[in-house]
């Protein structure tokens, strides 16, 4: 599989954001990753659905919209609404995990399920093969610029085993402190999809950075 790769629009900037976007379209980026913070799962706050709406007035790539909020499932319809392609919801915050996977299926959206960095890979055993792809957090979710953890690779290992056991064909996506210093391992390790933020807007030529994070393998 090709690397796939998803810009964060979390680190562009919102004075500019039509601009940001049109500058992912035309890119060779796959994805446009919509980080959702509420404050409450994670010490941050970003955006809602106005502005999930608005990016999407504008976006040629697939939304793969990250909820990093309690109780989704109030709000899986409406970011379906919103322009969502992809749906990530938490491990860690849906007790009825299935249900919530079932719910986002019957709205014709991609499915992911992200784990946070402390959670073990087995915990996915039994949902594993009824998502899109499985977001692995390699960093403390909740703020952009944050150092890698580099677990991550032994976690990606252990899901791509899993995978495969299990006949699954979901995808293992990395959100967290991704750059060229570590993009082409984190592909060689079985990643399929990186997310990159501040790697790529803070880049001097964000276009070429994805342009290289894309060709790294």
């Amino acid at each position: 599989m090709n690397p796939l790769i998803a810009p964060s629009i979390l680190a562009a900037d919102f004075a500019n954001l039509q601009q940001e976007v049109e500058m992912i379209n035309d890119s060779v980026a796959d994805y446009i990753h919509v980080d959702i913070m509420d404050g409450v799962f994670v010490p941050n706050i970003s955006f809602g659905l106005p502005v999930v709406e608005a990016i999407n007035r504008h976006a040629k790539k697939p939304l793969d919209v990250h909820l990093m909020i309690v109780e989704p499932d109030k709000y899986l319809e409406a970011f379906h609404k919103a322009g969502a392609a992809q749906i990530t919801v938490h491990l860690e915050a849906c007790p009825h995990l299935h249900r919530t996977v079932q719910a986002i299926k019957a709205l014709d959206c991609k499915v992911g399920v992200a784990i946070n960095p402390h959670t073990p890979i087995r915990l996915l055993q039994d949902i594993v093969k009824e998502v899109d792809t499985v977001l692995i957090m390699s960093v403390n979710p909740g703020f952009g610029g944050q150092e890698f953890i580099e677990n991550t690779y032994k976690k990606i290992h252990a899901l791509g085993e899993l995978i495969v056991e299990t006949g699954s064909h979901a995808k293992i996506e990395i959100d967290g402190g991704v750059s060229l210093a570590n993009a082409k391992k984190l592909f060689e390790a079985g990643a399929n999809v990186l997310v990159a933020g501040n790697f790529v807007f803070s880049s001097e030529n964000p276009t070429e950075t994805i342009n290289k994070l894309k060709s790294i393998v």
